[in-house]
């Protein structure tokens, strides 16, 4: 008999993430695998098995998701193993202000996060081409959106709210807060080890490509560095993070620039390109001997430091803080930098610790608890397609709902 299993898409601007995992109770990873460069010259298909053993690494022309798609699930056919695919679940940065928890795919709901595309138009047109090309390939599985949103979706009324007059308010312009599977992940990683969530005042950090924190209290997010759009807060790759909302004024009233060129600017051309002038790879600028490179990571951290802090004051404290996303779980090095300046609020790393990459790396006895953690937001993904399956089961022979 067949193994049922779901697959779960993390769709990028020209990448895609996914994984296979058994649907059952307590998801297990089969295989997983990206599509890098789509769109662009020498696209990239690799899949490994659950030993991170690589069995695909080919290069090739996909130009849009659809093709990648397509690619990925002739794949999936041909794996040396009996699978019945019985249900696709997406990440979705965003979900707008009703979307608090995952939810099955229907024309009414894909046509309401169309309306959010301008919101994170980075990955929002990508999350969305992803479930036609699904929703064509294989029109008979059913596919569930799980929103990054969702995690802050209770923050307090005043997390939520900006200055501008209510009636803005009223047609959405709050803030939303995001990367909400990572963090959704991690929390749960640190009930399974015992943490006590609901007693702690925690501090999770999401570096990489893309990054923001979250301050938690009573296990709940009370606060975020990111609000209504996927650029506020701290610098990223190509983002800016936090802007004078003057400079944006004066870019288009005096400098005469088009609304959908600033948009580019803050989205593409800013954060750690923007100011090294030659890469958005955390990796890359820690190697390079370019001033313009040392002052983008000095840059980065000097505003997660002051991010940090400020979130501290939402908390009234700090008991813990967690690193995760690609630069916060691997780079020892701007793990300490950022922690290095943050001593008076009882933040003291353990170098050695730090540096072998293990997951407590403050000193014993030291007051905040500091930690770098794996993240996993594709298994989050798959746990919510299980949950939703359990709730709305298939028919195992045709894939259709019982």
């Amino acid at each position: 008999m067949a193994e049922q299993v779901i697959l779960t898409l993390n769709a990028g601007s020209s990448s895609l993430k996914f994984a296979l995992f058994t649907a059952s109770g307590h998801p297990k990873r089969l295989w997983s695998g990206s599509i890098d460069r789509i769109g662009l010259p020498s696209s990239h298909f690799r899949l490994s098995d659950a030993r991170n053993t690589i069995v695909v690494d080919e290069p090739g022309s996909l130009d849009t998701h659809r093709a990648a798609l397509t690619r990925l699930l002739h794949a999936i056919t041909n794996l040396p193993a009996s699978l019945d695919l019985v249900a696709v679940g997406h990440r979705f940065v965003h979900g707008g202000p009703d979307c608090d928890c995952p939810k099955r795919v229907t024309p009414a709901l894909i046509a309401r996060l169309r309306r959010l595309t301008a919101l994170a138009p980075l990955h929002m047109p990508a999350n969305l081409a992803g479930i036609e090309a699904v929703g064509e390939a294989r029109p008979d599985l059913p596919q569930v959106a799980c929103f990054d949103t969702s995690f802050h979706h209770d923050l307090p009324r005043l997390a939520r709210m900006t200055a501008l007059p209510r009636t803005y308010a009223e047609d959405g312009v709050r803030r939303y807060g995001f990367h909400g599977l990572s963090y959704e992940y991690i929390l749960k990683t640190l009930r399974r080890d015992d943490v006590d969530t609901d007693a702690e005042r925690i501090i999770i950090a999401h570096l990489g490509n893309g990054a923001s924190m979250v301050a938690l209290r009573n296990g709940q997010p009370v606060e975020t560095s990111m609000g209504f759009s996927t650029i506020a807060g701290l610098p990223m790759g190509t983002r800016s993070g936090d802007i004078d909302p003057g400079i944006l004024l004066h870019l288009l009233q005096d400098k005469g620039m088009k609304p959908d060129e600033v948009a580019d600017l803050l989205y593409s051309q800013s954060g750690l390109l923007g100011i090294s002038g030659t890469s958005r790879n955390m990796r890359d600028l820690l190697e390079s001997h370019e001033e313009h490179a040392a002052e983008a990571v000095e840059y980065f951290c000097y505003q997660a430091q002051l991010h940090l802090a400020r979130l501290t004051g939402a908390l009234g404290g700090l008991s813990r803080v967690v690193f995760t996303g690609g630069i916060g779980e691997n780079s020892a090095e701007i793990r300490g930098r950022i922690c290095a300046g943050l001593g008076y609020l009882g933040i003291n790393l353990d170098s050695a610790a730090n540096k072998a990459g293990h997951i407590v790396i403050s000193k014993p006895g030291a007051r905040v608890t500091v930690e770098a953690r794996a993240t996993d937001e594709e298994k989050m993904i798959a746990r919510h397609i299980v949950a939703e399956l359990a709730t709305h089961p298939v028919s195992q022979r045709t894939g259709t709902e019982g």
